[in-house]
């Protein structure tokens, strides 16, 4: 018998974390309406992104019920045998301040909500963490046990649970955001379940992939979160490297110099944005091309990388034609010439 194809999330979904994180604010008497029919709650978290809003609230209405009747799969395990997701939703913060915070808050008031667990697939008696990254590592670093729900999930549906609790998150940068798209690109994620997990459209997953696509994840991961470096930043980022090994190798050269003194994600990603950008947008004023008699034929626009000539006055066109069809002597004298003086090429490249 085939399975209904409009799961429950209490099934499909485990459990509805982000809405979990408000800590469970009603104090009403809950009536419960879900048994656990065993040990473990299927995740196939995909179509659960599609489902009406009021649909999710009724069934989050009875995972919590579920959950402070002390059912479902509800365990405690020791930290030490749980491993992050292999797919890394965070970048490392410059301010670890904010984490103390939560960790303090774990120790006095305890874990409340359960982080989403899976059986390693590769490693047997040991964990993988689908989502609750941050109760985990507070219970690793205070020694407490971590309350955990088991569930059934495989590589790309765990990749989507983790979007679609990242999506209600709202202290995720663009940048992190991207990484994510990123890693659920490269784990075959079909884009329409890109767009559900991360509540984004087409037009902004294209500028996600002109990011990721152009920068390294290395060159990512070493300038960090850079909260305040929004989308538009790291667009003129992508340009200046895209195709540009000898600028992108600039790049890293500059991330691997330490700065003076401290320096947060976003100071790191000014310092080399602006180690690469003003020589690639200085443009030499304009020059312009005259006959022998003095009449303008073309204005010449140069830069390190760029020559424009336009067309001026009534044999301007002309001019360009004719410029055109010299280009190849041009290249078989510029040619020559560095084979008489092969120095001189080498001088240049310096």
């Amino acid at each position: 018998m085939s399975k209904n194809p409009r799961k429950s999330i209490v099934a499909s979904f485990g459990m509805l974390s982000a809405e979990l994180e408000n800590r469970l604010e009603s104090d009403q008497q809950p009536t419960p309406a879900v048994q656990p029919a065993g040990n473990r709650v299927g995740a196939g978290v995909i179509g659960a992104a599609h489902r009406a809003i009021d649909d999710i609230r009724s069934e989050r209405d009875q995972l919590r019920a579920l959950l402070e009747s002390g059912g479902g799969a509800v365990r405690e395990l020791d930290p030490s045998l749980v491993d992050p997701s292999p797919f890394p939703d965070r970048l490392p913060d410059d301010d670890g301040t904010d984490f103390e915070a939560f960790k303090r808050s774990i120790e006095t008031e305890g874990q409340k909500v359960p982080v989403q667990v899976r059986k390693h697939p590769a490693s047997r008696g040991r964990y993988q963490i689908v989502y609750g990254h941050r109760r985990w590592l507070a219970a690793k670093q205070l020694g407490m046990p971590l309350r955990a729900l088991e569930v059934e999930i495989s590589d790309p549906d765990l990749v989507v649970a983790q979007g679609i609790e990242n999506a209600s998150r709202q202290d995720l940068t663009w940048i992190e955001r991207a990484l994510f798209a990123s890693r659920m690109d490269d784990a075959g994620i079909k884009p329409r379940d890109i767009y559900a997990a991360l509540s984004i459209d087409d037009a902004e997953l294209a500028k996600m992939r002109s990011v990721y696509r152009s920068v390294p994840t290395d060159v990512i991961e070493a300038i960090g979160r850079a909260p305040k470096i929004g989308r538009p930043r790291w667009l003129d980022l992508a340009k200046a490297v895209a195709g540009d090994a000898a600028t992108l190798e600039s790049l890293r050269a500059e991330l691997g110099r330490k700065s003076d003194g401290a320096e947060s994600s976003d100071q790191r990603f000014q310092r080399v944005l602006n180690a690469i950008k003003p020589v690639a947008e200085k443009v030499v004023e304009s020059t312009s091309i005259l006959d022998g008699n003095g009449t303008r034929l073309a204005t010449l626009v140069m830069s390190p990388k760029e020559a424009r000539i336009c067309a001026e006055g009534s044999l301007g066109i002309e001019f360009l034609k004719f410029v055109e069809a010299e280009l190849p002597n041009l290249a078989m004298r510029f040619a020559s010439e560095n084979n008489k003086n092969p120095d001189s090429c080498q001088g240049r490249s310096n």
